[in-house]
This record gives structure tokens, C-alpha cells and sequence, in this order.
């Protein structure tokens, strides 16, 4: 169980010195694509967000991503709500210019622009950021290892390739059911998340997954969640789901199920990795446990998550965390093990509620844009990697030739 929310307490740092010192606020840019926005996006605009008072976000045209990188997963109006909806997001602005510019900070107030330590080039080559790290009004954070959207698309691309149902069931992944299957519910929402509790694979990645790299630490689960406790009169709303590719669909979701409510505390239950795959079946998840996690944390309308949530929802669970009322979208409701109706406790309760956002985007959905643009995405990826070993064989060229000049 992990609380959610904006950490006012949050350091700021920079050059600009503290926020008493300082005669106003600081105001950050920070600007991208942001598609198929995944916690690597958001922890990102964390670490911009921390470094002055009010962050801005610009977000691409999909004319300006498709001239440059190729054709973007999702519609610039789907990246523009995405992208709001992070928590630490104060301001987006829509149309942004892929090459940030000078004239750019200073039409939008901005003090300076930060971006993560990975290339971002031109079309033609060119670093996007040039011209605001030659007047020194650039800031770099820290790229998040092991998630990428070049990442995620090939991940989707090999679901076409291979699927769980064909997993040799004395492999890793029958030892790892195993060991999920033996952790009692009610001691995993009671841990305190000081420490690594997360199960992972022997080599780093889910056995669901497969292709993850992402090593999830206590550090990183304490920056995404600093969240408070309910508040009297607050309206306690559970959802639950895998929130894989966590997009567009869910957050039309989750904002819809905030709107119920004058105080909504919602908690997001998320299910194991070995459970989504019992429903869902094929490769999925694609993201596993952790990095589904830090997704949904980053959302502004969850105050809380429970990691490895149960599929049925039990009187246990409602009544440990005093639940008002469950909500679930539109999509299917697949039964549990033994065939019962998952929601059958809520529904008794009278707290069971079916909610329609509007948006009928699913993870599946997703795939199947990737899998009918499969070799457009498979040419964006490759001519990104070669971009940048291009720049990376210039760069190292470049400093083999001061190293020879200064022998």
C-alpha cells in the first residue's frame, strides 16, 4: 500500500538558491513528445519540477514528431491530456516548438530548461537543445534507466513473436507464481515500503514481461509516493486492474471516477503480473508490477496504490480500507480462478458502480496500432539508434582529437 500525492516538502535545487532567498518563483521549462508517456516521462518532470517553483510543459505537434522521429503512437490531443494529467505538472503548453529556443523560455517566463541526459536531435542531426545550453539557461536530470517508448514498441512488436500460453510451466515463470501465490494479502498491504519488497526475476526482469530492465528501489517508490492519510468527509473510492501502458484510457478513467465525488481518496489496486497474464493472457503485461506502479503513482487523481492487490475484491479489503464506493469502466470482467464473479462482495454492498468515461482505449487497442504501423515503428527505432551512435562516435572523436592536441 503506497500513498500517492504532491510532496510539498520536496527539496528544490538549482543555482537560484532557496525559495526564502529568492524575490520569485522559479519558473522551469521542459519540453517533448511525450508519447506513450510512461513513468520515465513522469520522473523526468519530477526531477525538473523539484528544481524551481512552477514547471511548464511544452508537448509536440504529431506533423513536428513524425517530421523528425517518425509517427507518434498517440494524437497530439491524447499527449496534451497525458501529459496534464502528471501530478507534477503545473502548466502544458500545446503546438511547442521542437527545437527549444531562447525567444521560446522568455515568451513562456521561463528561467531556464531541463532535460534528461539522453540525445534529442534534429532531423538533420542537430542537438534541439544547442542554443539554450550555449546561454546557460539548460539544466539536466537524470534519464531513467530501463523504459524508454523505443522500448515499450519493441516490446509490443514481440507479441507477435511470442506468447505466455507457450511458457514451459517448469520454467522461471512457474516458480514465480509459486511465490506470488504464497504472499497472504493482508501482509503485503500492511508492509511498510522502507526496504525492497518487490519480486522480480533472476536476471532483473519479470518472467511475464520478459524484456524489462527496470530494477525498482524503495528511493524510487518514496520520490512517486508522499501522499497523506484520508481526511474526514473524504468520499474512499477503490478501483482495480492491471493500468498496463498506463494512457489516455485509463486517466479519461480515473478523472471521471475523481468527479463522483466533492473529496475523492481513490485507491488503485494493481494486480500481480502473473495474475494479468491469467486474464489477458499472450505477452501481457507489458510493463510488469514495478514499472506499473510508478505509473499510476504519477497520476494526480490516485491518492494511493496497493501493490499485488487481490483480483476479487474481498469484505477484507473493503473493509480494511473503509471503501465508499468500486468503481470499474466498461471493459470486459473476467472471472476469478474458480469461476465467481470477482466484484460479487461491492455488488452486495450496493458500492459497485459502473463508470463510462467515453474513452473505450484499451492496452489491446494500443498494440494493435503498433502491430499495423509495424514496420513504420521498426524504421523509427532503427533510424533513432543510429542517430545517435552517430553523435555518440562524433563526440568520442571529438575528445580523442583534444587528447591527442593537448600530448
Amino acid at each position: 500500500m503506497i500513498r500517492n500525492g504532491h510532496h510539498a516538502a520536496e527539496k528544490r535545487v538549482g543555482s537560484f538558491g532557496s525559495p526564502e532567498k529568492r524575490k520569485r518563483s522559479v519558473r522551469v521549462w521542459c519540453d517533448g513528445c511525450y508519447d506513450m508517456v510512461h513513468y520515465g516521462h513522469s520522473n523526468q518532470l519530477r526531477q525538473a519540477r523539484a528544481m524551481g517553483d512552477y514547471l511548464v510543459v511544452g508537448v509536440h505537434t504529431d506533423e513536428e514528431i513524425a517530421k523528425h522521429k517518425g509517427p507518434p503512437v498517440f494524437t497530439q490531443q491524447e499527449r496534451y491530456k497525458m501529459v496534464r494529467a502528471i501530478k507534477w505538472v503545473d502548466e502544458i503548453v500545446e503546438e511547442a516548438p521542437y527545437v527549444t529556443t531562447l525567444e521560446t523560455l522568455d515568451e513562456h517566463n521561463c528561467d531556464f530548461c531541463v532535460h534528461g541526459d539522453d540525445i534529442t536531435l534534429t532531423v538533420d542531426g542537430k542537438d534541439t537543445y544547442e542554443e539554450v545550453k550555449t546561454a546557460g539557461r539548460y539544466r539536466e536530470c537524470k534519464r531513467t534507466q530501463g523504459v524508454s517508448t523505443t522500448d515499450l514498441v519493441g516490446r509490443m512488436l514481440l507479441m507477435t513473436k511470442a506468447h505466455h500460453s507457450n511458457i514451459d510451466k517448469t520454467s522461471d515463470y512457474q516458480q514465480h507464481t509459486d511465490n506470488f501465490g504464497k504472499a497472504p494479502f493482508l501482509t503485503n498491504v500492511k508492509q511498510t515500503y522502507s526496504t525492497e519488497v518487490f519480486l522480480q526475476g533472476p536476471k532483473g526482469h519479470s518472467p511475464w514481461t520478459g524484456v524489462s530492465q527496470f530494477l525498482q528501489t524503495s528511493q524510487k517508490i518514496i520520490q512517486f509516493a508522499s501522499g497523506k492519510e484520508p481526511q474526514p468527509g473524504d468520499t474512499i473510492i477503490y478501483v482495480a486492474g492491471a493500468f498496463d501502458l498506463f494512457h489516455i484510457g485509463h486517466v479519461d478513467f480515473l478523472e471521471t471516477v475523481y468527479k463522483l465525488a466533492e473529496k475523492p481518496y481513490i485507491i488503485a489496486g494493481l494486480h500481480f503480473d502473473q495474475e494479468v497474464n491469467r486474464y489477458k493472457g499472450k505477452n501481457y503485461p507489458i510493463m510488469n508490477i514495478h514499472e506499473r506502479t510508478l505509473s499510476v503513482l504519477a497520476c494526480r487523481y490516485v491518492s494511493e496504490v496497493v501493490i499485488g492487490a487481490p483480483y476479487a475484491v474481498t469484505a477484507d479489503l473493503l473493509d480494511y480500507f473503509k471503501i465508499d464506493l468500486f468503481c470499474h469502466g466498461k471493459t470486459e470482467v473476467f472471472l476469478d480462478k474458480d469461476g465467481s464473479d470477482p466484484y460479487a462482495e461491492p455488488k452486495r454492498r450496493g458500492i459497485f458502480r459502473v463508470v463510462d468515461s467515453g474513452n473505450d482505449l484499451t492496452t489491446d487497442n494500443i498494440v494493435q496500432r503498433i502491430i499495423k504501423n509495424r514496420l513504420e515503428f521498426e524504421a523509427r527505432n532503427q533510424k533513432k539508434e543510429a542517430k545517435e551512435l552517430a553523435v555518440l562516435e562524433a563526440m568520442k572523436n571529438r575528445e580523442e582529437s583534444v587528447t591527442g592536441q593537448g600530448e
